[in-house]
C-alpha cells in the first residue's frame, strides 16, 4: 500500500474518527482535557504502527498532562480500535502533541504587531507613494510595460 493511495488515505481517516470518538467519550482519565481533539493521523503501509497528533485546549501543563494520560491509555486505546475497525494489524499508536495551532497563533499575533506598526510609520506618507523609493503607482506600471511605454514592441527593432 502506498503512502498517498486511496486505500490509506480512507484509513488515516477512519483510525482518527475512531480515534477522537474513543478519547472523547470512553476514556475517563482527569489527566486528558474534554477539550483534546485529534488533528490528524498517519498509519503505516504495514499498519503496525501510527502516528496521532493531538491537540490539547489550554496550556502547556495540561497538554503534558493529557499526553501522559493518553499514553498510559494506550492498551485501552489500541484494544477499543481493534473492536471497533475490521483490520489486519491494529496499529501501535503513538501520540504526538501538534503544535500547529499554537504556532499559526503565534504568527497571526506577529503578522498584527508589523501590519501596526507599518500603519504608524506609513501614517506621514502620501496614499499613494510606493514605500521603497517614492514613486507613485502609475509610473511603476509605465515602467513595467517598457521603457518607452510600449508592450515590448522595440524587441523587434533591435
Amino acid at each position: 500500500m502506498r503512502k498517498n493511495s486511496i486505500k490509506s488515505t480512507r484509513i488515516n481517516g477512519e483510525v482518527r474518527r475512531v480515534l477522537a470518538e474513543i478519547i472523547r467519550s470512553e476514556i475517563k482519565d482527569p489527566r486528558i482535557p474534554q477539550m483534546t481533539s485529534v488533528v490528524a493521523v498517519e498509519v503505516a503501509p504495514d499498519l503496525k504502527t501510527c502516528k496521532a497528533w493531538i491537540s490539547v485546549l489550554g496550556g502547556e501543563e495540561e497538554a503534558k498532562n493529557a499526553l501522559l494520560g493518553l499514553r498510559s491509555a494506550e492498551g485501552y486505546i489500541r484494544s477499543q480500535l481493534a473492536r471497533q475497525m475490521n483490520l489486519r494489524n491494529t496499529p501501535e499508536i503513538r501520540f504526538i502533541m501538534d503544535q500547529s495551532i499554537a504556532y499559526g497563533v503565534k504568527m497571526s499575533k506577529m503578522i498584527d504587531e508589523v501590519n501596526e506598526a507599518d500603519r504608524e510609520a506609513g501614517e506621514g506618507r502620501t496614499a499613494g507613494e510606493d514605500r521603497t523609493n517614492g514613486e507613485d503607482g502609475a509610473d511603476r506600471k509605465d515602467r513595467a510595460a517598457g521603457e518607452d511605454g510600449e508592450d515590448g514592441e522595440d524587441w523587434e527593432d533591435r
